[in-house]
């Protein structure tokens, strides 16, 4: 039987919404007027996405969705008009079911805020605080479009760290499938001619050899050891104990933790400047941006610094305190606070530190480039060497 929401008017004029299961529409109707309500809206609810379809918008998508919102609006389309065009639009099966249920919900007299409140899948908790403050300051337009900016900005943060990734990762890749074809293959060609030596092999042999039979004997133990890992990394990882010690270990990473760091306050500051700069109060903003800062160090940072500010403290002097935040950024904070232009300053500070994490990647793959083929060389060439030994000694023998 499907599932349908419905929202609908009291006798008082308050709005209800729940769900209810029901064969059709028409049961809805006539369920919702056996309790004395009046029907606003009735839709049937959505299915899961099945196994293997795309189950998030793409950042890339809400951005253009978020532009074309923004250029309609400023355009003098009202608000009804410029949702159902961007609904019939939009490609995102997502996306697009998310459209059309908020236009639903603003035709049923909600704002557009609330509406879009109901997909947090789609529409983050940021987004639809900046256009709450958009609809209160009659800037919707405005807000979209520096929303807009926002999101292009954060799109190009995340593509330059996981670009960092992709090199490493490929490198390791290639030196598991190359070490994992040695022991499966080469190295047992190599046994069955040295068993025929009636001596005592090399202690790096015997261990080459050791690992190659443990391999073939027993790689499907090892399968289950690596999935079991990630399983329980992952389990660790998303506790909050787990997550703050893995978040701490990374910022102590060398050349790493640098490149980290700087991505999260890039995208704190940007964040925060956006929603400032919106009209969103700075409370709200902290408990926002501490939730998109991407590390739970600078997270717990942002919100041990909010409890502060609450209690009548300025930005700059908390977060200072924490020492999580390097005193330039803490510095400029407090120019932008005296200066009235806070907002500025920390778009002036993202923009910085999105400099200095395109610094920090170029160093990354500068150091990781020559250590990887180091590190590849050594257990691919000491593998190598090891299988020689006996045939080293072997020829010495003779001679």
């Amino acid at each position: 039987m499907p599932v349908w929401t419905y929202s609908a008017r009291t006798v008082g004029g308050d709005i209800r919404r729940a769900e209810v299961d029901l064969p059709s529409k028409d049961h809805v109707i006539a369920y919702l007027r056996r309790q004395k309500l009046i029907p606003v809206a009735v839709r049937e609810k959505p299915k899961d996405l099945s196994f293997g379809k795309r189950k998030r918008v793409k950042a890339r998508e809400l951005v253009i969705f978020t532009r074309q919102f923004s250029t309609m609006i400023n355009a003098g389309l009202p608000l009804v008009q410029a949702l159902d065009i961007l609904a019939r639009q939009t490609e995102s099966p997502m996306l697009k079911k998310a459209v059309q249920d908020t236009l639903h919900d603003v035709e049923a007299g909600n704002t557009l805020a609330d509406a879009l409140k109901q997909h947090p899948k789609v529409f983050s908790q940021l987004f639809v605080n900046m256009v709450s403050a958009g609809e209160s300051g009659g800037l919707l337009d405005t807000i979209l479009l520096r929303l807009a900016t926002f999101l292009e900005k954060s799109e190009q943060l995340q593509r330059k760290v996981k670009g960092a990734m992709i090199y490493p990762g490929v490198v390791l890749s290639v030196a598991v499938i190359a070490i994992s074809i040695l022991l499966l293959f080469v190295i047992p060609t190599f046994e069955s001619v040295f068993s025929s030596f009636n001596q005592t092999l090399p202690l790096p042999t015997r261990i080459v050899i050791g690992l190659s039979n443990l391999l073939q004997s027993y790689w499907w133990m090892m399968g289950i050891a690596i999935v079991a890992f990630i399983f329980l990394f992952r389990r660790w990882v998303a506790t909050s104990t787990g997550r703050l010690k893995f978040d701490r270990f990374l910022l102590r990473v060398p050349v790493l933790g640098p490149l980290v760091r700087k991505a999260a306050i890039a995208r704190f500051t940007r964040t925060l400047g956006t929603m400032l700069a919106s009209g969103v109060t700075i409370l709200d903003g902290l408990e926002i941006t501490a939730r998109t800062a991407g590390n739970r160090v600078i997270h717990d940072a942002v919100m041990q610094s909010r409890t502060a500010i609450a209690g009548g403290k300025s930005i700059a002097e908390p977060l200072k305190e924490t020492e999580v935040f390097p005193p330039m950024v803490t510095q400029m904070i407090h120019v932008g606070e005296e200066t009235g232009d806070l907002d500025g300053m920390l778009s002036k500070i993202a923009d910085f530190y999105d400099d200095e994490v395109d610094v920090a990647v170029e160093n990354l793959l500068k150091v990781l480039e020559p250590a990887l083929i180091v590190i590849l060389g050594t257990v691919v060439g000491g593998m190598i060497v090891a299988m020689y030994l006996p045939i080293f000694g072997l020829v010495n023998a003779i001679q």
